[in-house]
């Protein structure tokens, strides 16, 4: 039955509204299933209509109430619709996902200036759509929680991926800006997820002019890990939360030795993000959705079943800590 602002259930629990753009795969995609276990009401949104077609029957065969919204983030008129049309279905928005994103491979001087500001527009205004549609909402209910996707390069920054990293960065400093203008409303919180390498159908779908194909860089982390800690940070807000400890390992030798950790960074993108063969220029999805693939995996890894993985993983967390251990070991002789 209906009760006020929140569709009720049997027994008094209110049922909680979540709304997650980029929802059509990948790691949106992977939240809304989870928030769907939960039996939360999922308000999804993509531009991929097809993705979030398929998404419907999947949530509603876990028993969640789904409203499927295409739209692009990069147009405030359609986030703002999104958010109304949110409130006027389900009475309200508990937790706002902003998870779009699109990427761009090349050097930065080299990649053509439209490609770079359309991933701006997506990645950061995006999120800044999504923040102003539904921070209105939160203030009048004096409770909301907003969760950014960012990345861990958003915080260690990564070469031939210049827009996809700045829009990171960028999203940090928004999701700073906003848990202190937000400090009057207490009920309010703005969470930032700073995922490693995960896998996703991004690496697919991104534009290219590198030259060389693209893969992510190992070690590689499953799209529901990424999932799973969205939802604990909507039951549970906190700043910031990291997935996969090569991240959490890369972010901290950054902070001790910087400049030996960016040394690492580039060693790493240029032995393990590109493949051993050549590509085609392309622009990816960044103008117009692949409808192709709208999977949570892009069928990078299944870290159970592949020999070696924990092995890997080790050396990926290993280099990128590399400059942490050496300059704790001068600071101790030195300092």
């Amino acid at each position: 039955m209906e009760t006020g602002r929140y569709m009720v259930k049997k027994g008094g629990s209110r049922t909680k509204t979540v709304v997650i753009t980029g929802a059509a795969s990948g790691i949106g995609k992977a939240a809304a299933l989870e928030f769907a276990r939960r039996h939360y009401h999922v308000v999804a949104t993509a531009r991929s209509d097809a993705g979030l077609q398929e998404l419907i029957p999947e949530c509603v065969s876990l028993g969640a109430e789904i409203l499927a919204q295409p739209a692009d983030v990069s147009d405030s008129s359609s986030v703002e619709s999104l958010a109304r049309t949110a409130v006027s279905r389900f009475g309200g928005i508990d937790v706002w996902v902003n998870n779009a994103a699109v990427s761009l491979f090349g050097r930065f001087e080299e990649v053509p200036l439209e490609l770079i500001r359309r991933v701006i527009e997506t990645n950061l205004f995006g999120y800044i759509n999504g923040a102003r549609a539904v921070i209105p909402h939160f203030r009048k209910q004096g409770a909301g929680t907003l969760i950014n996707v960012s990345s861990v390069v958003g915080k260690l920054g990564q070469p031939y991926t210049g827009a996809y990293t700045i829009s990171k960065f960028a999203i940090n400093g928004l999701s700073a800006t906003l848990r202190m203008e937000l400090r009057d409303t207490p009920g309010v919180h703005v969470c930032t997820v700073l995922p490693a390498s995960i896998d996703t159908p991004i690496f697919q779908t991104a534009a290219n002019y590198s030259g060389r194909a693209i893969k992510p860089m190992e070690p590689v982390y499953r799209a529901e890990k990424v999932a799973n800690t969205i939802v604990r940070l909507a039951q549970r807000p906190k700043r910031e939360a990291f997935v996969g400890a090569s991240g959490r390992m890369g972010y901290l030798a950054s902070l001790i030795a910087p400049s030996l950790t960016e040394k690492v960074m580039i060693g790493r993108v240029l032995k393990n993000h590109f493949q051993q063969r050549e590509a085609p220029v392309s622009k990816g999805n960044l103008f117009e959705p692949d409808n192709r693939l709208t999977s949570v995996s892009g069928g990078w890894i299944v870290p159970e079943e592949r020999p070696g993985f924990m092995k890997r993983a080790l050396a990926g967390s290993g280099a990128l800590a590399l400059g942490a251990g050496t300059l704790a070991l001068l600071s101790r002789r030195y300092l």
